[in-house]
This record gives structure tokens, C-alpha cells and sequence, in this order.
């Protein structure tokens, strides 16, 4: 596992956005961000687990992090225009963004795969995911360091069977970051790059694997160092990458592509 050990103000005056941050690596994100100096807004859909993570961040990072409860599978364009009024207000530079929301959905054959369950999952996992991007755009544009990272999953890279909905939308998200990269990197100071965490200790992946000692996976936590090296400044020539956490080495990622 990658090892990175920055000071506890390598993100200071960065202002990132976090969505699932209820729980798992979003959750985890959130805590170590604000404990290398960052000011967070955090999205998810269950306020009560996010008001908690306000109180646990407040009682030892003061005024940094704003929570905006969204339900990504309820959503609709009225909503992301709202939030998009709300960033340019409140956070009119947004200096990372960070995909974590998703659904894992049905886990069966593509032929008898609910209508309704793909309809949901393909919202939250893609739709909200394109909605969000456009909302923050301008405020990503602002920033003179941005980085936006998409959340994807070693079954978005290989098809495999029975992972349904789940796998063509992260099969989207590369899509989708491939395109921006190549869309932003002589536009802008946004570093677009997707990263799969590979299996980690999370209720999603106890979901998919429920016969799995969870105590064979990595915590979350234990991926931060990756995190926190994507949104500080030594990343900075990192674009249009399809990355693993797992064997994640930036000395291999010389290169802007697009440049």
C-alpha cells in the first residue's frame, strides 16, 4: 500500500466536495481531509449519519465542513440547479470534488435485471454523478489547483458477469472521465483521474460479498494516503489516469496526457 505521510496542513484553504460522505471511504475522506486542514461540503442522502460526522469533525476541526443532505436517486434537474446556485454563493471556488456515492444494485444475469432497480442505480451512479460535475464546474474552474476524482471499480475497467447495473455505470464514469480529461486539460486547472479502491471493509462490498470475513479487506482509512496525495499539489501531473489504489506509485505517472 502506498505509504505518504504530508503535514497536517498539506490541504489549508482547499475547499472540497464530497458525496456519499454517510459512510465508508466517503466517511473516511471527510475525517482525514479536515485533519490536514481542508474545508469540506459533504453530500449524502441519510442526514442523520451526516449530522453526526459534522459533530465528530466540529468537536476538532471548527467550522470546516458544511453537510447538504441529497438524495441522489430522488433527485431532479431543479435540484442540481439549486445546488449549483448554492456553490456559486457559498463555495464560488471548489478546489476538489470527489465521487464516492453509489449504489451497488441487483447482482443477476443483464436479462433479468429489474427495470426499476436500473433505472435507480444508473441515476445515482451516473446521472446524479453528471449532474454534480456540471453543477460545480464553475466553481472548479475558479480554483488554481482543482481535482476532480471519479470513484470506480475493477468491474468498470473488465466487464464481469452478473454485476449488472453497477458495472456499465463505472464503465460510464471511465467514459466520462476520459472525456473531460481530454475536454479540460488545456482549459483549465482541473486534473481529472478515476481510482478504483479495490475491496475495502464497507456495508457495499459486505453486500456483494456476504460469505467474506470483512476482516480480510483493508479499512478505509487505510486508502487515505492515496487521497490525500490526488488532491494536494504533488499531484498536479496526474490527468486522465484510470488509477488502483493498490498499487498506486506516482512515480510511474509522469506525463499530462492531452499536453
Amino acid at each position: 500500500m502506498f505509504e505518504y505521510h504530508p503535514s497536517s496542513q498539506h490541504l489549508a484553504g482547499k475547499k472540497i466536495l464530497i458525496t456519499g460522505a454517510s459512510d465508508g471511504i466517503g466517511r473516511a475522506n471527510a475525517i482525514c481531509f479536515a485533519e490536514h486542514g481542508a474545508e469540506l461540503l459533504l453530500l449524502g442522502r441519510n442526514q442523520e449519519k451526516l449530522e453526526q460526522l459534522f459533530d465528530e469533525i466540529e468537536e476538532k476541526s471548527p467550522s470546516k465542513v458544511t453537510i447538504h443532505p441529497m438524495d441522489f436517486a430522488k433527485a431532479r434537474a431543479e435540484d442540481y440547479s439549486g445546488l449549483a446556485d448554492s456553490l456559486d454563493k457559498h463555495f464560488p471556488v471548489i478546489d476538489g470534488l470527489i465521487h464516492n456515492a453509489a449504489q451497488l444494485g441487483t447482482l443477476c444475469p443483464v436479462e433479468y435485471y429489474p427495470d426499476n432497480d436500473w433505472e435507480t442505480l444508473i441515476n445515482v451512479n451516473l446521472n446524479a454523478v453528471f449532474h454534480l460535475t456540471k453543477a460545480a464546474m464553475p466553481s472548479l474552474k475558479r480554483s488554481e489547483d482543482a481535482r476532480l476524482l471519479f470513484i470506480s471499480s475493477s468491474v468498470g475497467r473488465k466487464g464481469r458477469a452478473y454485476w449488472g447495473g453497477y458495472g456499465v455505470s463505472k464503465f460510464a464514469l471511465e467514459g466520462l472521465m476520459q472525456t473531460l480529461a481530454d475536454e479540460l486539460s488545456s482549459t483549465s486547472n482541473i486534473r481529472v483521474n478515476s481510482l478504483n479502491p479495490g475491496g475495502t471493509r464497507t456495508a457495499m462490498r459486505q453486500a456483494a460479498y456476504p460469505a467474506e470475513d470483512p476482516h480480510s479487506q483493508p479499512e478505509a482509512e487505510s486508502l487515505m494516503p492515496v487521497y490525500l496525495y490526488l488532491l494536494g499539489p504533488e499531484a498536479a501531473h496526474i490527468h486522465g489516469q484510470a488509477l488502483d489504489a493498490r498499487d498506486f506509485d506516482p512515480s510511474t505517472l509522469n506525463t499530462v496526457e492531452g499536453t
